[in-house]
């Protein structure tokens, strides 16, 4: 179920300079109302955690969308373009299937409008609809260049299960390019060894994933990291990247529903990020940031880090 964005939760300080240089993001999010808006970064929450409820995880992420709103809203804001707020995908009657053919058809239409989506979930099954809504407006099957999904996460979310869930999306994408006799150019960065059964490494090497795990992530070993990606993104005709929350430390990040024992570091995150916007530029056309849940946040600090992480991917 859609519901249109709720502008109240943009509140925050005003600093009142007469020059106009302090904006926050409260002041410059518009509602995402017509299909004649000028192109910039559409915020759309995906409220469920059906996924995570279906995976036997820690529920709650369904409040993470707004949440990161309350957070971001009284942010500075930096942008040279406009950000509007296109509402929230809410799960109902526990029907995740529904949810993600419909938010992966919004997805498409803001790509078609020139917009760049940027989810907030929510569980990490709002993965396929992002990918889903990126296939859709591109029609891959018309060229040889694939669409690459970088995915920062500790686990592969490549179960096998009857079901969709919040472990399942990458699985899915995997089914719907092998259905379409496309590509599946998947990379996952940050897998934690003990949170993956030696099933999953199996199931990842025999889709081809190319993956590397948190303990190979370290600040001296960034420039390996990058040339990796510089590697993995040359082919793509677009990029779709995604962010769970549980690839950081659980110290930096505790609102999730699988906190890391290890994880990577928000400073690593931070410059592989800005490397790959830098790498991708207009390539880079779908994001999202999953699996932060309040219920279990430590003073808004996971919050906090996914609004940081909303500016570096849009500024």
């Amino acid at each position: 179920m859609y519901k249109a964005p709720d502008m109240g939760l943009w509140v925050g300080r005003i600093d009142g300079d007469a020059d106009k240089t302090s904006p926050r993001w409260h002041q410059c999010v518009s509602p995402l109302a017509t299909k004649h808006q000028e192109p910039g970064i559409a915020l759309l929450g995906v409220a469920s955690d059906e996924g995570v409820k279906r995976n036997q995880g820690r529920i709650g992420a369904a409040a993470g969308p707004d949440a990161i709103r309350r957070i971001l809203a009284n942010q500075a804001y930096h942008l040279k373009y406009p950000t509007y707020d296109a509402g929230n995908f809410y799960c109902e009657q526990s029907d995740l299937e529904t949810l993600q053919e419909e938010q992966a058809t919004l997805v498409q239409q803001l790509l078609d409008q020139g917009h760049l989506p940027l989810l907030l979930g929510g569980g990490h099954e709002i993965a396929f609809g992002s990918f889903l809504g990126l296939a859709q407006h591109l029609n891959p099957s018309r060229t040889d260049a694939p669409i690459g999904i970088i995915n920062f996460d500790a686990h592969f979310d490549l179960r096998q299960t009857a079901k969709a869930t919040s472990g399942t999306p990458f699985l899915q994408i995997a089914n719907f390019c092998q259905s379409q006799e496309i590509p599946f150019h998947y990379c996952c960065l940050g897998i934690s060894e003990v949170a993956n059964t030696q099933a999953l490494f199996n199931q990842a090497d025999k889709l081809g994933v190319e993956y590397l795990k948190d303990t190979e992530i370290n600040s001296w070993q960034l420039p390996q990291v990058k040339q990796k990606l510089t590697e993995f993104i040359h082919p793509c005709q677009a990029i779709y990247l995604s962010i769970d929350l549980d690839v950081l430390p659980a110290a930096t990040a505790p609102g999730v529903s699988a906190p890391a024992g290890r994880g990577v570091p928000l400073p690593e995150l931070e410059e592989l990020l800005t490397f790959i916007r830098s790498l991708t530029q207009k390539r880079l056309m779908v994001a999202d940031i999953a699996e932060y849940n309040p219920m279990y946040d430590i003073d808004g600090r996971t919050a906090r880090v996914a609004a940081r992480l909303c500016h570096l991917l849009t500024r």
